[in-house]
Order: C-alpha cells, then structure tokens, then sequence
C-alpha cells in the first residue's frame, strides 16, 4: 500500500486552478465538474505527482491514497469539486494544524487496523509534517524508498517514473530510526 504525499494545491500552479480562464483543467472545475485529485494534483505537480501516480499504479494497483490537507486520505481517483479544491489550497500541512491532522489521524487508524503489511510513503521524508502523524499510527510499518534520501521532488519523481516504466520495485526502508537527510547523490543520467 502507498501513500502519496500531495501537491501543493496553494502554489503557482495550484492557483492557476483557481483563477486561469486558460486552464482546460480549471474550466472543468468552474463549471462544476468534480475531478480526481489525481488528476488535479498531476497537473500542479506534473513530475513529481505523476511518478508518484505511476509508481503506485504499477506497483500496488487500487491500494494507494492521496494525503491531502484536510480531507484525509483519498484514493487517486475520488472526485473532487471546485469547494473541495479551494479547502485544499487553504489548509496548511502542518503538525499543529487540526484541519489537517484530525482528518489524517482518522483515515491512518482506520488503515492500520484494516490493513496488514508495510505502509510506504512516496513524499518527502525529510519534513515531519508527513512522517511523524503516520509513524505515530503505522510505526515500524511506514517504510520509504531508500534511495530518496537526499534527492530533492523533481529527482524523487524521475526515480519513481523510471522504476514503474522498467517495472523494478525501490527498496524500501523503515522511516522510523533512518538517516533521513544525507548526501544529495549524483543527477539521474538523461533518460
């Protein structure tokens, strides 16, 4: 099972969402059609949230969530309309916030206690503001690829779209007690 962490639905292009007349994506939205927050995040974060997508559609089909700012955890497919939208670009990702944390906590329980096995976390590892709300529930269940350590979004994205294009699963490592931050290792050869 993956957790994607989300774009950043308050950025520039996140806004474009909101406010472009230009933005095919957005006229969806303002004319009140609801779209997959997969599809919405993909467009905000177009490396990245795509490699995440792809990475967890070829390794863990259906069994993958979207952590979102305060709706919880979504699957990559739910729906969302342009009030849903607008909430996710309000609402901050941080620890101390309850809009965020209270929806977060909820769905991760209920995962924990329906779910077996290992959690992996496909976002940044270097923040707590993902890992520390899931290592509290998940423990040493939440694991991370390892090779993410040190790599920034955009190169975290080219290795999770390489690796579903050559059908290789990452090696995963536990988040709790691991190096987190380390050395930025070399740029991924042009693909």
């Amino acid at each position: 099972m993956f957790l994607l962490s989300p774009a950043n639905a308050g950025g520039p292009r996140g806004r474009l969402l909101q406010t472009s007349p230009n933005v095919p994506l957005a006229a969806r939205l303002r004319a009140g059609e609801r779209v997959p927050i997969g599809e919405l995040y993909a467009f905000i974060s177009a490396l990245y949230f795509r490699g995440k997508l792809a990475y967890a559609d070829r390794f863990a089909a259906g069994r993958s969530f979207v952590i979102t700012p305060c709706l919880g955890l979504l699957e990559p497919a739910t729906p969302v309309g342009a009030d849903e939208y607008e909430a996710l670009a309000r609402v901050p990702i941080d620890t101390g916030e309850p809009r965020y944390l209270e929806p977060l906590r909820r769905d991760v329980v209920r995962l924990a206690r329906d779910e077996a096995g290992e959690v992996v976390l496909l976002g940044s590892i270097a923040s707590p503001k993902y890992t520390q709300p899931l290592i509290d529930v998940l423990g040493s269940r939440l694991v991370f690829p390892a090779t993410f350590v040190g790599r920034g979004d955009m190169s975290r994205g080219g290795v999770l779209l390489r690796a579903a294009r050559a059908g290789e699963e990452l090696e995963y490592i536990p988040v709790a007690g691991a190096v987190l931050r380390g050395t930025r290792p070399p740029k991924l050869p042009r693909a």
